[in-house]
């Protein structure tokens, strides 16, 4: 920096004239603008002053003018100043302290759109740069710079102020553009700051579509050094990072909660698979998982687990539960290890979740614990898939006395959590088990607030809204279709209630619990009092409405909402199927007969997938179930319907003759069996 030692650059002292808050602001505005680095540095150093003092937070009209009279690249020029024989070490650190200072405050307090303008966004590099305040020549035959960082507190304000900028999509933007992002992950280790930089900007950068392909190549380029910066530590702050990142970039799928989310859950998926990073990643948290961590690091794993099943489904169940075949004979597989410290802090965690619903430590409790469970059900799915003989997955390496340790370590984790749901609605809902919502009080003003007055306990959130309650019904529901355990289905048949309430709210809520409650209700109804309770909490009027309008001609589109509906709907079918074929169901009612009626107004499309081409066979098994069990005065009153009942079976089968794939076979021959049974009823006079 040129130096200039002008009389016109020197502030005059003694002036009382300076104590007037617009001659001291004039005086900057005038420094500021002028060409002179001496009297710029001399306006600086001024302005920082007075923003110190607070003079001008509450005036943004003068703020936005002295902002506006600073000059970026003057900024920037003293962001890289560096010592050499003309300035000193001091003097090189006075200039990139000044200008980091500056910037800092005007970020804290400039509006949100000041935020976005390239004059802030553009310093985002040179503050980058600065994190290195100077390179130090190492004595060798070689020439070997070492870099030398910025001192703490410089560094602090650095990283606070790139947070500041990268919280707006512009500035998350102009961060992947910088080309060497060494300096900042560097001191990532030291400076927890580094990690929450780089989430904001790739999170907000991942806003635009066209931006994610962008995003996946910078964390690609940046991941795997962050790994090997992290490798002498435990890692835990970068598995908590990269977990919470995730979950955010990656939104569920079934179904997403806005079409933004559907469409980077799509696009991302398509662009990152097998991602460099991955292997080395299971890795890290593999190894954390075996050295017994703190709390923290055990629910950095948990959610990191959790995320990576999510985004990487096909390559993640096999990195974290196959086992290699190399390693001591009296090791514990890795997977058993995993899932088996999962299970444990399931079931201590039982006893204590009521006591803290209202405490500020509940929702991170309740997201650890949904991941868990999360985890638990692909553990289920990917032993279910690797004992399958024709199954593509690894087979397991895990002994089978460990298995069968395992699978009652699960059924007793399962039992606490049907336990712990129904305590859980009761005291936030229902009052009291089985309690028909007919029945319930209204509610009371209480000190407190507003309760229900059959509840004892309630908090601000609604219980439709904890994601613990939806991740223990999906995996109690996987868990109890694929071990045929009856004492557990009889568990399950109690929260009857539950399932049919959540049902009906999850057209509204923002978690949808409708699938969960079918898998499980299919399997509920093979219980002794699955049916009876099914029916006395107006399960069937639930399910079948959901259904009604899921036949809408606005469900046949490739959207993927309505491919989620779709398969809901075929889950519905089998349901109700199952309540049609129950020993106990001698004769259909009457109510039930209106799905026929639905039936023969089917339209179907030439294209159509064949999911929907399923789900309308679906539906005809169900109305020649109903009518074949019907009472014959009722078979009577319905044979009008068979003649356009047959001729859909005609118009599918067609359709699906051209189908290609083993499934059209399958389709053909449930086509046949209906085709078989409407010619029976077309006999019933």
């Amino acid at each position: 920096m040129a130096k200039d030692n002008s009389s016109n650059a020197a502030l005059p002292t003694g002036q009382p004239a300076l104590a007037d808050p617009v001659v001291i602001f004039e005086k900057m505005q005038e420094l500021l603008k002028t060409r002179n680095d001496t009297s710029r540095f001399v306006g600086l150093a001024l302005l920082k002053s007075v923003l110190d003092n607070g003079q001008l937070v509450q005036d943004p009209v003068r703020l936005r003018v002295l902002w506006e009279a600073l000059s970026p690249k003057f900024l920037d020029r003293l962001l890289r100043a560096q010592e050499n024989k003309k300035i000193s070490k001091t003097e090189t650190r006075d200039m990139v302290d000044l200008s980091v200072s500056i910037l800092h405050t005007f970020t804290n307090l400039l509006p949100l759109d000041a935020l976005k303008e390239k004059r802030l966004t553009g310093r985002i590099d040179p503050l980058v740069k600065a994190l290195i305040q100077r390179l130090e020549l190492l004595p060798s035959p070689l020439i070997i710079a070492k870099a030398i960082p910025s001192p703490p507190e410089t560094s602090k304000l650095i990283l606070q102020t790139l947070l500041t900028i990268v919280s707006q999509t512009d500035g998350a933007l102009e961060l992947l553009k910088v080309s060497d992002l060494s300096p900042l992950t560097e001191i990532a280790t030291q400076n927890p700051l580094v990690l929450d930089i780089l989430s904001y900007s790739w999170i907000n950068a991942s806003t635009i579509r066209e931006e994610i392909a962008t995003v996946r190549a910078s964390i690609d380029n940046l991941l795997p050094a962050l790994l090997v910066i992290f490798r002498q530590t435990d890692a835990v702050t970068l598995i908590q990072c990269v977990g919470s990142l995730l979950l955010k970039l990656v939104p569920e799928v079934s179904p997403p909660t806005s079409l933004h989310q559907r469409c980077i859950s799509n696009y991302w998926q398509a662009i990152s698979s097998n991602p460099s990073w991955l292997i080395p990643l299971v890795s890290v948290l593999r190894k954390l998982v075996s050295r017994k961590p703190t709390a923290t690091g055990r629910a950095a794993y948990t959610n990191l687990a959790a995320a990576l099943l999510q985004a990487y489904p096909l390559d993640s169940p096999i990195l974290l539960f196959k086992d290699d075949a190399s390693g001591s004979a009296d090791s514990k597989p890795f997977s058993y290890l995993f899932v088996n410290l999962l299970l444990i802090d399931l079931r201590s965690s039982f006893p204590s979740l009521l006591a803290q619903l209202n405490s500020a430590e509940y929702p991170d409790i309740s997201r650890r614990l949904a991941a868990a469970f999360d985890i638990l059900s692909s553990f289920i799915g990917f032993l279910v898939r690797s004992l399958d003989d024709e199954s593509t997955v690894p087979s397991f390496s895990m002994p089978p006395d460990l298995l069968l340790k395992l699978r009652k370590d699960i059924a007793e984790t399962i039992s606490l959590t049907i336990e712990h749901l129904r305590d859980r609605w009761d005291a936030s809902v229902a009052g009291v088990s089985g309690l028909h919502p007919s029945a319930r009080a209204g509610t009371s003003v209480t000190s407190e607030g507003t309760r229900l007055t059959l509840t004892w306990e309630s908090i601000k959130d609604n219980v439709t809204e904890d994601p613990l309650i939806l991740a223990g019904i999906r995996t109690m529901a996987i868990w109890i279709r694929e071990d045929e355990n009856e004492n557990l289905r009889n568990e399950s048949c109690g929260l009857m209630d539950m399932f049919v309430e959540l049902y009906k709210a999850s057209s509204e809520g923002s978690l949808d619990f409708r699938y969960p409650v079918l898998l499980a209700l299919e399997v509920i109804m093979l219980s002794e009092n699955g049916l009876e309770a099914f029916l006395g909490q107006g399960g069937w009027e639930v399910v079948y409405n959901d259904l009604q309008s899921i036949l809408k001609p606005a469900v046949y589109s490739k959207d993927v909402k309505n491919t989620y509906a779709i398969a809901r709907g075929l889950e519905i079918v089998r349901v109700l199927l199952a309540v049609v074929d129950h020993p106990s169901t001698f004769s259909p009612r009457e109510e039930w007969m209106s799905i026929i009626t639905s039936a023969a107004s089917m339209q179907t499309t030439f294209g159509a997938s064949s999911s929907i081409l399923e789900l309308q066979i679906a539906i005809l098994q169900l109305s020649t179930a109903l009518l074949s069990k019907a009472a014959t005065g009722v078979q009577k009153r319905y044979l009008s319907k068979i003649p356009a009942l047959t001729g859909l079976v005609n118009q599918l089968t067609s359709f699906v003759k051209r189908l290609d794939g083993t499934d059209s076979a399958e389709l053909i021959t449930l086509l046949e069996d209906v085709s078989l049974e409407l010619e029976n009823l077309r006999g019933v006079q």
